[in-house]
């Protein structure tokens, strides 16, 4: 049987990190994959998150199972976390799941049950497991414009006109905030329009909420998501706390169903259970514990949020100082884009003899397309990594 299995095709971000820790350089840098570093180049573990951790140490006294459903401690407090203030918040259910990942592959699943024949539209680019995800469902894929290689914006006229041809027998995935790998964002005055095509030509919105509180701030990364939970009958949402606790390993995320009613999201929490149950079963406990025991304690979820803002005003300086050290660099504007970007991510355009160049004749590891992860970057790498793009090229 395994005689028959071609070799497998390398995962273009996972096989980045197996390439950089063979290189033996001593200056090479890695701003691959998606994780936050300090300055000394660590990627921490947050105060509050190591403080719960301790407590719930100390105080839990099983290993029992969860459930299929996971932490419903913790599923409500993403529900609230996500939707406050919003009229979905009456109306919504999650599950935990095993990351993000969990949750796209949950709520594709779902899509596949109750609308069989849909197509999941995604915007090009898109995070690299958006399509393999929601192929694995049986979903058709299809892509809209999103991204515009010369001003590394968002081309939002022929994105808008894309969605306008949609149809109830579409679903429209956007990101929430910070896209991955673009770094750009939509406005909101296209979220607003968004949200007004949804309702009057009924497609389904799935909003994949990764990077909240690493763009603009924890509310200010939600205000798309929540306009359209506020206006709409029915959107579904992936969220992820690898980025905004930390829990990179730990896999801690939430599938949400937002219904026209509560009992229609409770049925819809109902058949993603047994979806969970023929796949994982169960969800890890420890992430979603420790999330939960934050965000119902007063003190730690003051020290969660001061110390994530302090995360996300550091981004921002990172990329400040990237795009002033290329401008004097290079004489030109034409990196203000690394400025302008939100979140991890930026997408530099980078040919694959670029990208290759960089990482053998400069040490300097970036994903396919150029995407580079500002959040990985120090401050006294800034220089180094300027010089190595000038030098291909770029």
């Amino acid at each position: 049987m395994l005689e028959q299995l071609a070799p497998p095709a390398e995962d273009p971000i996972l096989s980045l990190t197996v390439a950089y820790r063979q290189d033996e350089r001593d200056d090479k840098l890695d701003l691959g994959i998606g994780v936050y570093r300090t300055a000394d180049g660590h990627t921490p573990v947050m105060a509050a998150v190591r403080e719960a951790a301790i407590a719930i140490a100390a105080q839990q006294d099983s290993k029992s199972y969860v459930g299929l459903a996971g932490n419903e401690a913790f599923n409500q407090a993403m529900i609230t976390l996500l939707l406050t203030d919003t009229s979905a918040l009456a109306r919504t259910a999650a599950i935990q799941t095993p990351g993000a990942s969990g949750a796209l592959r949950m709520l594709g699943e779902l899509i596949a049950y109750a609308r069989p024949g849909a197509t999941v539209w995604l915007s090009r680019p898109s995070y690299v497991n958006h399509q393999p995800v929601m192929e694995a469902c049986g979903l058709e894929v299809r892509e809209y414009p999103y991204f515009d290689p010369a001003t590394k914006q968002v081309d939002e006229p022929s994105m808008l006109a894309a969605i306008a041809k949609l149809g109830p027998n579409d679903v429209l995935l956007l990101h929430g905030c910070c896209h991955n790998p673009t770094g750009a964002d939509i406005s909101w005055n296209s979220w607003q329009k968004i949200a007004a095509m949804a309702q009057q030509q009924g497609f389904l919105p799935f909003v994949d909420l990764a990077y909240q509180g690493f763009g603009d701030g924890l509310d200010a990364d939600a205000a798309g998501l929540r306009l359209l939970a506020d206006t709409l009958p029915e959107v579904l949402v992936a969220v992820s706390c690898s980025k905004n606790f930390g829990l990179y390993r730990e896999r801690t995320g939430a599938a949400l169903i937002i219904g026209e009613t509560l009992e229609h999201a409770q049925r819809a929490k109902g058949h993603m259970q047994r979806i969970a149950r023929a796949t994982y079963t169960m969800p890890p406990d420890h992430g979603a514990a420790i999330v939960a025991h934050i965000l119902a304690d007063t003190q730690l979820q003051q020290s969660w949020l001061t110390e994530l803002n302090a995360m996300q005003q550091r981004i921002v300086r990172l990329r400040e100082q990237l795009a002033g050290a290329f401008r004097e660099a290079s004489g030109s504007e034409r990196f203000h884009y690394f400025q302008h970007h939100r979140g991890m991510f930026s997408v530099t355009g980078l040919t694959p003899e670029q990208t290759a160049a960089l990482r053998d004749q400069h040490g300097v590891y970036v994903v396919g397309g150029g995407r580079v992860n500002v959040a990985g970057l120090s401050e006294n790498r800034i220089d180094k990594l300027v010089s190595a793009f000038l030098a291909v090229g770029a």
